[in-house]
């Protein structure tokens, strides 16, 4: 019993001091796709209550992140998540690329559709390694998983180069390993890959659902993927049966981003959702996946479509996507707990790569739904403004749904799942925001994580908590 009892003493100080020394094995780095601090507020009273806890605000360690592009105040999401994944700053539209590129337009393929590569050996700019790429050659497996189209800024950020963020099905070939335009920095491969827009990987085909979408080099990327000996998924079936020894690339929208979570658990789903995995799902998956790697894994899970929903002024959307997020945050958790109880190996990050402008509005009282209109603290009356009408707790400072003339808002209209949240300055879609952004994480080197600092400055943490 006793010598028992040692054992378990020296292998909980072996824990951590591995802890101490922030060496992970294995990094999980969450993006919640234009989460702001407003976001994470909302989604929280909407889901847990004022006194509640989203699973990212358990997380012990927090900081505050500057976000701001080389050529921006309010930065797009190119150049903030390349700066995560990067350390250098760009401008708006460029993704993992030197300070210097210019975001010239993407050319149109024959079809007209955006996507031809605009910046190979034309001296625009030149590549900046990402950590994918650094953890690849350090020989650690990678991975990059999302709810948008897998070619979409975010996750294109993790592994490919490019001058604008738009040229997407360039983005793609940069994926298939010795396929013209690949991405040489990713050896053989990144070996999780998983989102929407199937049809970036696709030969053009007229009579297809796709339409005009498709590739006009007739290159079907999947089939090349599966010959260098990727399993090839296009739902949730098959991304549970794949195996684990394998890598995997599994496109679950054939022509766009995964169904926002409201639509995909809808009865019936809305879309291709009934046949799409959530996000805590994939995230689980591609862990398992990852893991066979003995020396360990970076694994990037974009929540994308948060941002969507806040585009379109839709909070509902937004927060029900939030806290998918959150779970899949949870559902890492509980998995990296199973053979690593006190994360001495695995480093978790959690953060956003901008702000929006939805706004926290009133003063509400406690306990009123988040979505409704807003009440009074003091009598529960629902408050008006100057004019004399009700008005709801959320809001926007720009977006397309600003009324000529206000009138009263009642809870059935506002609550309902398409409502759009009324806005400050009309435009054809709301804007990012320029504030900060908040940072969690926990596990193998978390303690660096803390105080103010720029997006760039993450990228030397996660290198330094890897060790590289």
């Amino acid at each position: 019993m006793k010598q028992t009892f040692l054992a378990a003493a020296l292998a909980l100080s072996f824990a951590n001091s591995a802890y101490a020394a922030g060496e992970a094995k294995n990094i999980i780095f969450f993006l919640g796709d234009g989460m702001g601090p407003s976001t994470v507020t909302a989604s929280r009273i909407f889901k847990y209550g004022e006194d509640g806890s989203l699973n990212m605000d358990k997380l012990e360690r927090t900081a505050r992140i500057k976000t701001y592009s080389n050529d921006a105040q309010t930065t797009d999401s190119a150049p903030s998540m390349a700066a995560y994944m990067t350390g250098v700053k760009m401008n708006n539209e460029v993704i993992s690329m030197s300070p210097e590129t210019v975001a010239t337009p993407p050319g149109k393929d024959a079809n007209g559709n955006l996507g031809i590569n605009n910046c190979a050996a034309t001296g625009n700019g030149a590549s900046v390694a990402t950590i994918l790429e650094l953890a690849k050659a350090k020989g650690k497996a990678i991975g990059s998983i999302t709810t948008t189209e897998l070619t979409h800024a975010t996750p294109a950020a993790t592994f490919s180069h490019i001058c604008n963020r738009n040229a997407q099905y360039a983005i793609a070939a940069q994926l298939v390993p010795g396929g013209a335009g690949y991405n040489s920095a990713l050896l053989d491969g990144v070996d999780v890959l998983m989102g929407g827009g199937r049809n970036h990987f696709l030969p053009y085909d007229a009579s297809s659902s796709a339409g005009k979408l498709g590739r006009a080099d007739g290159r079907n990327l999947l089939t090349e993927l599966g010959a260098k000996g990727y399993t090839v998924s296009a739902n949730k079936a098959d991304m549970i049966a794949a195996p684990t020894n394998k890598k995997f690339i599994g496109l679950y929208s054939s022509k766009s981003h995964l169904e926002y979570e409201l639509d995909r658990t809808a009865t019936p789903p809305v879309g291709e959702g009934a046949t799409q995995p959530s996000l805590s799902e994939m995230t689980t998956k591609a862990m398992d996946i990852l893991s066979q790697n003995a020396n360990g894994y970076f694994l990037m899970v974009e929540g994308g479509r948060i941002d969507h929903a806040l585009h379109g002024t839709n909070a509902k959307r937004a927060l029900t996507d939030t806290i998918a997020f959150d779970d899949a945050i949870k559902a890492a958790l509980d998995k990296a707990k199973l053979t690593d109880p006190t994360l001495a190996n695995t480093l978790i990050v959690v953060t956003a790569d901008h702000d929006h402008t939805l706004a926290f509005n009133g003063y509400g009282k406690r306990g009123n739904p988040i979505l409704d209109i807003n009440r009074d603290y003091k009598t529960g009356q629902a408050t008006k403004d100057a004019d004399g009408n009700t008005y709801t707790t959320l809001v926007f400072g720009n977006g397309p749904n600003r009324p000529d003339l206000r009138t009263n808002l009642d809870s059935a209209t506002v609550l309902a799942d398409n409502y759009l949240q009324e806005t400050g300055v009309r435009l054809a879609s709301e804007t990012h925001g320029g504030g900060d952004v908040k940072l969690f994480a926990t596990g193998a080197g978390a303690k660096s994580f803390k105080g103010t600092l720029d997006n760039t400055k993450v990228f030397g943490l996660l290198k330094s908590a890897f060790g590289f």
